[in-house]
C-alpha cells in the first residue's frame, strides 16, 4: 500500500509540474474570416467608435432639452455686507452706510432653462448622425481590409506548404541522383565530379527549406495576430489549394464604378463633404442670437450663531426670456468660418486626388488580373512538359543513355517549373482577393 501511494504521490507530482500544452486549432478559410470578424482588435475598436458616435448625437439633441440645475449655498460672516445710503450725507460728502442681516445665511437655488431658439442644435444633430454614418462606413472598411488580409496570409501559407512538399521532392530526387553517382563512381562508371555535383545540389536545396519553414511560421503569426487569438496557440489549415472558376475580369470601367459606390472607403468621401457642411453652418449660427426660457425658485434664510431651526426661510421665484446676441468675440467666429470652408475645399481637392488614384490602381488590378491569369495557363502547360521531359530523361540515364549532366538540367528545369506555378497561381488568386477588394466585396 505505500508503494501504490508512492506512485501516486510521484504521478500526482509530475501531472502538477507539467506545462500545459494547448491544443492545435484546426481553420478553414471561412473560419479565418468569421474570426477575424468577431475578435481582431482593428475591428472591435472601429465597433466602439461607432458607440462613441450614438453618445456624440445624444449630446448634440440635448441642444434641444431642457436643462435643469439644483444648488445651494451657506456662507458664515465675520463682518457683514454694508449697504450704502442709509440717511443723509455726513457734512464732510461721505455718504454713510449699514450693516444689516445675520452673519450665517444660506440659500438654495433649482433653475431651469429650456432653449426656445438655438441656430447650432439642427446642424449639431446632422453634424452627429453623418458622423454615426462615417464610422459604421468605417466599420465596413476595416472588415473588408481584414477579410482581404486573413484571405492574403491564408493563401500564402498554403502556397508555402506546398512550396516545402515541392522542396522535399527535389532533395528526395537530388539524393536519389547522388546515390546513383556514388554507386557509378564506385564501379568505376562514373566521374567523381558527378558526385560532387550531385552533392552540392542536396546541399544547396536544404538552406532554401529552412527559409520556407520559417516563412510559414511568420505567416501563421501574421495570421493569429488578425484572428485576435493567441501567439502561442497553435493552428493548422485545413484547406487545400485550388483554383476556383475563372470566369470573366470585368472591365476598368466597371471595377471603378461598382469601387466608387460601393467600396466604404470612397463612399466616405462624400460623406466628408456633407461633414464639412454641416460644420460650416454650427460655425455661422455661432453668430446668431440664442433665446431661452429661464426660471427660477429659490429659499434663503439668514440667522445669528447657526441657530437655523429658529429662522425664517423665505421663497421667491420668477420665469422670463433671455436673450443672448454676440456682438463682438475678437473675429474668433468669422475665423472659424474661414476654417470651415476651408476644410470643405481640402476635402474637394482630397475627394478629386482619391478618385483619379482610384482609376489608377483599378487600371494595375484589372492589368494584373489578365496578366496573372495568362501566365497562369502557360505556366500549367510548362510544369507538365517539364514533369515529362524530367521523366523521359530519367528513364534514359537509368538505361545509360542520357547523361547526368542531362538529368540534373531537367530535375532544375521541373523544380523551376513547378515553383513558377505556385507563384503564378498565388499571384492569380492575390489578383482575384484584390480585385473583390477594392470592389468592397
Amino acid at each position: 500500500m505505500k508503494s501504490i501511494s508512492k506512485y501516486i504521490l510521484l504521478a500526482l507530482a509530475f501531472g502538477a509540474f507539467t506545462p500545459n500544452v494547448k491544443a492545435q486549432q484546426k481553420l478553414s478559410l471561412q473560419e479565418a474570416v468569421n474570426l477575424a470578424v468577431d475578435q481582431n482588435p482593428e475591428i472591435l475598436a472601429r465597433d466602439l467608435e461607432i458607440e462613441k458616435s450614438r453618445q456624440q448625437k445624444i449630446v448634440s439633441r440635448s441642444l434641444f432639452l431642457p436643462s435643469v440645475n439644483l444648488s445651494a449655498q451657506a456662507n458664515h460672516y465675520f463682518r457683514l455686507n454694508p449697504f450704502f445710503g442709509f440717511g443723509e450725507s455726513a457734512a464732510d460728502g461721505k455718504i454713510p452706510y449699514g450693516r444689516f442681516g445675520g452673519e450665517d445665511q444660506v440659500g438654495a437655488f433649482l433653475s431651469a432653462v429650456q432653449p426656445l431658439y438655438n441656430p447650432q442644435a439642427f446642424p449639431a444633430v446632422q453634424h452627429s448622425r453623418i458622423k454615426e454614418e462615417e464610422s459604421r462606413l468605417a466599420l465596413s472598411s476595416t472588415k473588408i481590409e481584414t477579410q482581404a488580409a486573413v484571405k492574403q496570409v491564408y493563401l500564402q501559407i498554403l502556397v508555402l506548404n506546398e512550396r516545402i512538399k515541392l522542396q522535399h521532392e527535389s532533395i528526395k530526387r537530388n539524393q536519389r541522383a547522388l546515390q546513383d553517382a556514388k554507386s557509378l563512381f564506385l564501379q568505376g562508371k562514373g566521374l567523381r565530379v558527378d558526385t560532387l555535383r550531385a552533392y552540392t545540389a542536396v546541399k544547396n536545396l536544404e538552406p532554401d527549406l529552412l527559409k520556407l519553414t520559417s516563412a510559414v511560421e511568420t505567416s501563421k503569426l501574421q495570421m493569429k495576430a488578425l484572428i485576435g487569438i493567441d501567439s502561442l496557440q497553435d493552428i493548422q489549415l485545413t484547406d487545400s489549394l485550388f483554383l476556383p472558376d475563372a470566369g470573366s475580369i470585368p472591365s476598368e470601367d466597371t471595377v471603378y464604378a461598382v469601387a466608387k459606390n460601393n467600396n466604404p472607403l470612397y463612399r466616405a468621401i462624400e460623406l466628408q463633404k456633407e461633414l464639412n457642411s454641416q460644420e460650416i453652418k454650427i460655425a455661422s449660427s455661432a453668430r446668431m442670437p440664442v433665446v431661452n426660457a429661464v426660471a427660477q425658485y429659490q429659499i434663503q434664510s439668514q440667522t445669528n450663531n447657526f441657530e437655523y431651526n429658529n429662522a425664517y426661510y423665505p421663497s421667491s421665484s420668477f420665469v422670463g426670456l433671455q436673450i443672448s446676441v454676440p456682438l463682438f468675440t475678437g473675429l474668433s467666429n468669422q475665423a472659424k468660418v474661414r476654417q470651415a470652408r476651408i476644410s470643405k475645399d481640402q476635402t474637394h481637392l482630397r475627394s478629386q486626388y482619391e478618385y483619379e488614384q482610384l482609376r489608377s490602381k483599378v487600371h494595375e488590378v484589372v492589368s494584373n488580373s489578365h496578366e496573372s491569369l495568362a501566365r497562369l495557363q502557360t505556366t500549367v502547360d510548362v510544369r507538365e512538359t517539364a514533369q515529362l521531359s524530367y521523366n523521359i530523361i530519367q528513364y534514359r540515364y537509368k538505361r545509360g543513355v542520357a547523361s547526368r549532366l542531362e538529368l540534373t538540367d531537367a530535375e532544375y528545369e521541373l523544380s523551376a517549373a513547378q515553383s513558377n506555378y505556385l507563384e503564378a497561381v498565388y499571384d492569380y488568386l492575390s489578383a482575384r482577393i484584390e480585385l473583390q477588394r477594392i470592389m468592397g466585396e
